[in-house]
């Protein structure tokens, strides 16, 4: 399988975030495991999706990728490792005049200082063994709109097979990947475990749609009420609430219910903007037809005038 996150993903170094994310997006729905249950391939063309997805979306671990600061799995690339350990240091440590060599470091003494820091004895003995964090693992998991909106528990299978319970906060967004930490593979030696790395996809809704913090929606209304105003119940992420229509409104009216949006983090909630259309029967009646006639000789009124104003 190819390392190159971009082409893993079928993309361009030139490509956009929007690109990478669609890219994503459509090589989930191809690969996801619930489609092909016991291909092994399939299952790791996935997770590799996922590692690169994981590594692109963000910007500036992309930049550092792409400078070749990191490899295609974000760890820090070996030169640099040992740049950054080394770089710090003194003239006099990294060239003793003293030692051998003709004034260089014992090569013995290089690498007990390079990896002397991820190796330890054990129980006093003379042999020593290797500490290192376990490998994080992947997952892509969809998510119900309101279940983004409001929170919600949810317990998944990971790839390798085990199963993890997800706390997915209030307000999550399509596209953000949740970090578990200890979620992952079992670390070496004394290593910690590793992360499990779950990227959301949020499904969208019939109803709803999502504007940063707020809620936008589209509400019919009948005939009567829109000429003679009501108080209609209307749905919203966190239940039914009760909203004046005023009298004489047209579709596409636009009102505001305030609070009723996203949570954000900080604890203010976006608004709910609800957003009115008309609505006939879908068969009219003589009586209403009656009534249409008898209002139009009365009124007179054209919608459209102002329309030929603008020409």
């Amino acid at each position: 399988m190819n390392d190159d996150p971009y082409k893993v993903l079928g993309v361009k170094k030139t490509a956009t975030q929007d690109e990478i994310k669609k890219a994503y997006r459509r090589l989930v729905k191809e690969l996801h495991p619930d489609l092909h249950p016991g291909d092994a391939g399939k299952q790791a063309q996935f997770q590799a999706v996922a590692a690169a997805h994981d590594l692109l979306s963000d910007v500036e671990t992309r930049k550092r990728f792409d400078a070749g600061e990191i490899d295609a799995s974000g760890q820090e690339k070996p030169q640099r490792q040992y740049y950054h350990q080394y770089a710090g240091q003194d003239a006099g440590r990294r060239y003793d005049p003293g030692a051998g060599f003709g004034g260089a470091q014992d090569p013995s003494d290089l690498f007990s200082d390079l990896f002397g820091r991820q190796w330890g004895g054990r129980d006093g003995a003379t042999g020593r063994g290797f500490d290192a964090p376990g490998s994080d693992v992947r997952y892509h998991l969809d998510v119900d709109f309101l279940e983004a909106a409001r929170g919600a528990k949810r317990s998944v299978t990971m790839p390798d097979g085990k199963r993890l319970e997800i706390t997915i906060p209030p307000g999550l967004r399509d596209g953000q990947t949740l970090r578990l930490r200890g979620k992952g593979g079992a670390g070496i030696g004394k290593g910690p475990a590793g992360a499990a790395l779950v990227s959301v996809s949020i499904r969208p809704h019939p109803l709803f749609v999502r504007d940063g913090d707020n809620i936008e929606m589209e509400l019919p209304i009948s005939f009567d009420e829109a000429v003679l105003g009501a108080r209609i119940d209307v749905p919203t992420i966190s239940g039914k609430v009760t909203m004046t229509i005023p009298k004489g409104v047209s579709s596409g009216h636009r009102l505001r219910l305030k609070g009723k949006g996203i949570v954000a983090a900080k604890g203010r909630a976006g608004d709910q903007f609800v957003r009115l259309k008309i609505v006939l029967p879908a068969k009219t009646d003589e009586k209403m037809q009656e009534l249409a006639k008898q209002w139009q000789e009365h009124a007179r009124f054209d919608p459209r005038k102002d329309i030929w104003r603008m020409l």
